[in-house]
This record gives structure tokens, C-alpha cells and sequence, in this order.
């Protein structure tokens, strides 16, 4: 899943919902930190202090992440995906393909929602207002081995930048996929293949309800 999927349902609570960000903004910003669910578990007490709501929110990311995958239906459509990706891309027999018939899904997931919840993303936005990087970031170096050194800097950028409202067209998800990409280092995916993008999206929009682990 992906950043709106992961927080959709909690916006009322600004640092569970950031928590629910961490494992995908680490990887942008501190690919080196990894955050596992038995260092975590032991900072969420259950109150509603900073530390046990973005522990919380971490565990929830970790849980959902464990459903969705684990999700016949999901794997299928993956796959399914995946192939669409190597036909189109002139036979690529590469990782590529792969990896695209899995984000892809996450992304679109994150466009049907914002599609029709578009006044929930712009809260989701708001919330992420409410927390101090720096503390986030801080209360997070407590639950890893490695410490985030530049977390803090990169979730202003993140509100800044709103490139989750892209995701609502194909050509605004290539230019964000083909970002994730280059991060991997595989290439980049030329303009041609917003229709492979297109198809795609069909794809997941009639398995909608049966790919996210809750109902919206």
C-alpha cells in the first residue's frame, strides 16, 4: 500500500497517521533505517503520548502491509499487472516489470481513493501539520538500530511538494514511478506507457474493495 491507503483512516490522530508514513519516507530519506515490528512494539503502550501514537502508527503500516501481501487477490493482480508491464515494454524480461506490477498497484490504490475522497487528502496534508519533525524524528531513532539523520528535513518537503494529487492522472504517476525507478536504479518508463498505466488502473479499480484491507 502506499501513503494515503496507509493513513487514510486516521487523520484525527496527527502522529499515529505520520507514523503510518515513517517506513515509506525512511526510504527516501534514510534508506540505511529499517524499523521492525519488535523493536517498535515495546514504544506502543496504548496512551496517547507522541512516542506510543507514532509507534502505533509503525505498527499499523507493518500489519497493513502484512495483509495486502499477503492477499491471494493481490498477488494475482500483481502478476497480472506485471505482465501488462513486459508486453508493453517491448518485451523487457528484466526486473522492471515486476517491480512496477506491485507499486503500480499500491499508487492506484492511492489515485481511486483520492479520487473520491479528495477533501480527506487535503486533511490528511492538514494533520501532517500538527507534528514536529524533529521530535518525530527523535522518538523514532529510539525504536532503531541505525538513527534517521535526515527525516526530519525531508517531511517538510513531503507537505510541500503534495505529489500524492498526482497520482490522479497516468502522465503525473509516470513522472513519480519513473522517480522510484531511478531510486532503484532501473529505467525510467518512456512516455508511451501512460496507456500501459491506463489499463492498469482498470485493472485494480474492479478489485477495488477486495484489495484494501479496510472499507472506506
Amino acid at each position: 500500500m502506499n501513503y494515503f491507503s496507509h493513513g487514510f483512516r486516521y487523520i484525527d490522530r496527527p502522529y499515529f497517521l505520520a507514523g503510518t508514513a515513517v517506513p515509506d519516507w525512511i526510504r527516501v530519506s534514510d534508506q540505511g533505517v529499517r524499523v521492525r515490528s519488535k523493536h517498535v512494539a515495546e514504544f506502543a503502550s496504548g496512551d496517547s503520548s507522541i512516542r506510543a501514537e507514532l509507534a502505533a502508527g509503525i505498527l499499523q503500516h507493518l500489519d497493513d502491509d502484512d495483509t495486502f501481501h499477503s492477499n491471494g487477490r493481490f498477488m494475482q493482480i500483481c502478476a497480472q499487472i506485471s505482465i501488462l508491464f513486459r508486453e508493453g515494454l517491448a518485451g523487457d524480461q528484466g526486473q522492471r516489470p515486476s517491480f512496477l506490477g506491485h507499486i503500480a498497484i499500491e499508487l492506484i490504490l492511492d489515485a481511486i481513493l483520492i479520487d473520491r475522497f479528495p477533501n480527506r487528502l487535503l486533511a490528511y496534508y492538514e494533520a501532517l501539520l500538527q507534528i514536529d519533525p524533529q521530535l518525530l524524528q527523535l522518538h523514532l531513532n529510539e525504536m532503531v538500530r541505525d538513527p534517521a539523520v535526515r527525516l526530519a528535513e525531508f517531511i517538510p518537503l513531503f507537505h510541500r511538494e503534495q505529489f500524492l494529487w498526482d497520482y490522479r492522472d497516468s502522465n503525473g504517476m509516470r513522472t513519480r514511478l519513473n522517480q522510484v525507478l531511478r531510486r532503484v536504479k532501473l529505467p525510467p518508463m518512456p512516455p508511451e506507457t501512460v496507456k500501459l498505466l491506463d489499463s492498469a488502473r482498470i485493472i485494480v479499480e474492479r478489485n477495488f474493495t477486495s484489495l484494501l484491507p479496510f472499507q472506506p
